[in-house]
């Protein structure tokens, strides 16, 4: 059976699969058209693989964000598939192409997402991490909304102290969702403030503490050195927490988005990314490119500005919305 036709299949087989196909394939309609559009031109345009052919190939991922490293690797390997399998029609190479791109992400044919840490029989501590504006608080609102109706008890901790604005967006997203939010007065030290969400969420009850951090102090350092410090005092009260540390990067930014990326994971260990304003840009590729060059998994995916509009990342369901118009 062809790759497309178990896609086809795979997101057809029920009502679920079919909502969330339907999701990312909105969601990806910006940069479907370009890389769609841009690759059919270059089959119908080309017709025969040759050297010219794999030069342009390496233009059109380039310019939809998937990283220059990323992509010499990728068509070096299509360039070996190809003269291994015999292809000649630049046609035959569409599903090949498709196939390596999922394997770029998932190192193998239809890998799952990659799951919350969430503890079974204790409190989990979900940190988030990023710099100003690129959607952490309403990613926090939106997963404590998707946690709330899975019936988890939620509780959010405003650890960005250093913007009063802060502070009060989170309030409003607390207020929206229903849950509380474990709050001090602006400029207070955030350390203290996660100590005290901690013991609240296990006075309460709570089972997941979804933690806001700051985005942006006088430098570079200042910044790594409060979120290692905020690190310290979630681990010292909870051994092994937090338990998932979720880099937001705003899909918008591409490449930029890459280099945020690499300095979070020196400082805190980041495990998921949660890549926001998917549907917003026509470089989607900038997924690939985290996953290959910082080996870190896509968590979760914003496909819309709706409360229900964060999805579990799923690679296959990605590469779908990607090649949608020529299934």
């Amino acid at each position: 059976m062809s790759f497309f036709k178990k896609l086809k299949e795979k997101f057809s087989a029920s009502a679920e699969n079919e909502e969330v196909s339907d999701k990312y394939k909105t969601g990806l309609e910006k940069t479907r058209a370009s890389f769609s559009t841009k690759l059919n031109d270059l089959i119908a345009r080309y017709r025969k693989v040759d050297e010219d052919f794999f030069e342009d190939l390496e233009e059109i991922l380039i310019s939809a964000d998937v990283g220059v490293n990323t992509v010499m690797e990728l068509v070096e390997e299509l360039e070996m598939e190809a003269k291994r399998q015999n292809i000649k029609d630049a046609v035959d190479l569409k599903e090949l192409i498709s196939e390596k791109l999922v394997e770029i992400y998932s190192a193998g044919d239809f890998a799952e997402e990659a799951p919350l840490n969430l503890q079974n029989d204790d409190l989990s501590v979900i940190l988030f991490v990023g710099v100003n504006g690129v959607g952490k608080t309403t990613s926090i609102g939106k997963l404590a909304y998707q946690l709330k109706q899975e019936g988890k008890k939620v509780l959010l901790v405003a650890g960005d102290t250093f913007r009063a604005g802060a502070i009060e967006q989170l309030g409003i997203w607390g207020e929206r969702v229903g849950v509380d939010v474990i709050k001090q007065r602006e400029g207070s030290d955030p350390a203290a403030v996660m100590y005290d969400g901690i013991q609240a969420a296990r006075s309460r009850g709570a089972d997941v503490l979804l933690c806001d951090t700051a985005g942006r102090l006088q430098n570079k350092v200042n910044l790594m050195n409060e979120l290692s410090k905020v690190k310290r005092v979630i681990e010292r009260e909870i051994p092994g927490a937090p338990h998932d540390v979720l880099l937001v990067l705003d899909a918008t930014t591409g490449q930029n988005a890459l280099s945020q990326a690499k300095n979070f994971a020196e400082a805190t260990d980041v495990s998921g990314i949660v890549l926001t304003k998917l549907d917003g840009t026509a470089k989607g590729g900038i997924v690939l490119a985290i996953r290959k060059e910082l080996k870190i998994p896509v968590k979760f995916v914003g496909l819309g500005e709706q409360m229900t509009d964060l999805e579990k990342f799923d690679p296959n369901a990605f590469v779908y919305g990607l090649f949608a118009d020529m299934l």
